[in-house]
């Protein structure tokens, strides 16, 4: 079953539509226009969006231009009853996954969802295999301060024994490299260790990767698939953000912890399965499970040892051997001589607070090695916002005859421009620090049109 958007304004187009896959046993939402199904994408998410191309206000690639914007992985398929090469060419150029001309049949529209939503779940499974093999590569802890001096020794301990780890420390601490120095130091060494980011995927397909399903036990199971927990049979599985786990797939991985045996979905039978749990989250799971978002036996099969990751303010005599760890890292990376930092520079750095911690800071030396032209680099290469001077009003500068509103919504731009750049580019992450609702931040970035810029590496 998937979680399809339906938009188009046309009643009888769009109820039809939607029976025929409710009838396939889709979960089906149905918009009347662009803006209110953006509005629906900016809130939840969706598997698959079907959008007519003709529409008044917002047409129908707009709506898709907006869709990759909001929702990059899912599929976006137009309809239309005035079809071109043009237009196709524009769907496809935007990113559009395919196109089908008006008046279709039920069997054609089946036929069309269920190749786009096998084409998404296997797209989606080879990414997470790629993210497999990157975890594979190790990447070192540093830092010499005492705080990590207890996480290297707590990593020393449990690594003797199999018992339950849950991580926890804010985005960017780098809980998923403690996973990895955990299951390196085990005598699980030699087998595999997968991941699963528990917040990346649909409830279903989350289910699908951890479990594994049989062939017909869904739409678009066309063929049996292993899930993770048994591909990490006497070996490590590492959940990352496992706070978003859905409540039903909670019971799931519960029983799956209690019994040590894994049931694939759509399948009566069971099989046993010696796999090694290490979980990390941002979140407070003790709070979670008193408002009833995370269940408490789940909580405390997960938090049998506990392994704090301060946050790189509390540990800032790190900052200076991590902004050159990654000093070399990408002077190397990028084929250049070695960069240098200069004392200014370190000193900035030093002293600000790090929101983003230690994924942060690798981006703004990442992004100093890439801008500078010498040999060092100074605080002129920093953001403006490490160095203080990124909300100096360009208005206030330049148009000093400038209203207050407009002032105001130039510096309210710079904040959400700097939160996005320190974010990579991540909505859900910059939301979260701003501690607004996602929805809330995309309703800002389109009001003041603001360009989402991405680099290629996380």
């Amino acid at each position: 079953m998937a979680r399809i958007l339906i938009v188009d304004d046309q009643d009888m187009m769009r109820d039809s539509l939607a029976q025929i896959l409710v009838r396939e046993g889709h979960e089906v939402v149905a918009a009347t226009d662009g803006a209110s199904a953006a509005a629906r994408l900016g809130a939840s998410r969706f598997d698959l969006l079907i959008t007519d191309l003709r529409m008044p206000k917002m047409t129908g690639l707009e709506l898709l231009a907006e869709a990759k914007r909001l929702r990059p992985d899912m599929p976006v398929v137009l309809m239309t009853a005035f079809a071109t090469v043009s237009n196709a060419v524009e769907a496809m150029r935007l990113g559009a996954y395919d196109y089908i001309q008006k008046p279709f049949n039920g069997e054609e529209i089946k036929l069309l969802v269920d190749r786009t939503l096998e084409h998404s779940r296997l797209r989606l499974e080879n990414q997470a295999y790629r993210s497999m093999t990157e975890i594979g590569a190790q990447r070192p802890l540093v830092g010499d301060g005492p705080a990590m001096e207890q996480v290297r020794l707590k990593i020393e301990l449990v690594s003797r024994s199999n018992a339950t780890v849950l991580i926890r420390g804010e985005s960017g601490t780098g809980k998923e490299i403690v996973a990895r120095a955990i299951h390196v130091a085990s005598a699980r060494r030699e087998r595999p260790m997968l991941a699963v980011n528990c917040a990346a995927l649909s409830e279903n397909l989350l289910e699908s990767e951890l479990f594994g399903h049989e062939k017909g036990a869904f739409t678009g199971a066309i063929a049996r698939k292993i899930g993770r927990l048994e591909l990490a049979h006497e070996g490590t599985l590492f959940l990352d953000e496992v706070g978003e786990l859905p409540l039903a797939t909670q019971v799931r991985l519960l029983r799956v912890l209690e019994e040590r045996e894994v049931r694939p979905v759509g399948s009566n039978e069971t099989r046993k399965i010696d796999v090694r749990l290490i979980a990390a989250t941002n979140r407070n799971l003790a709070a979670a499970t008193r408002t009833g978002k995370f269940r408490e036996d789940l909580f405390y099969r997960l938090n049998v040892i506990a392994i704090e990751l301060p946050p790189l303010r509390s540990r800032r005599e790190d900052i200076p051997a991590l902004a050159t760890h990654f000093l070399k890292y990408y002077s190397e990376e990028n084929s250049l001589s070695l960069r240098a930092l200069t004392p200014e520079a370190i000193r900035a750095l030093v002293d600000y607070d790090w929101p983003g911690n230690v994924r942060e800071l690798e981006n703004v030396i990442e992004r100093g090695v890439v801008l500078s032209s010498g040999g060092t680099i100074g605080v002129d290469l920093l953001p403006g916002h490490i160095t203080g001077s990124s909300y100096s009003s360009s208005l206030l500068e330049h148009s000093p005859d400038a209203s207050l509103f407009d002032i105001m919504e130039d510096i309210e731009r710079r904040i959400i421009v700097d939160k996005l750049e320190r974010c990579n580019g991540n909505q859900t992450d910059a939301a979260e620090q701003f501690r607004i609702p996602l929805s809330t931040l995309n309703q800002k970035i389109k009001r003041l049109n603001i360009e989402i810029r991405k680099r290629n590496r996380e």
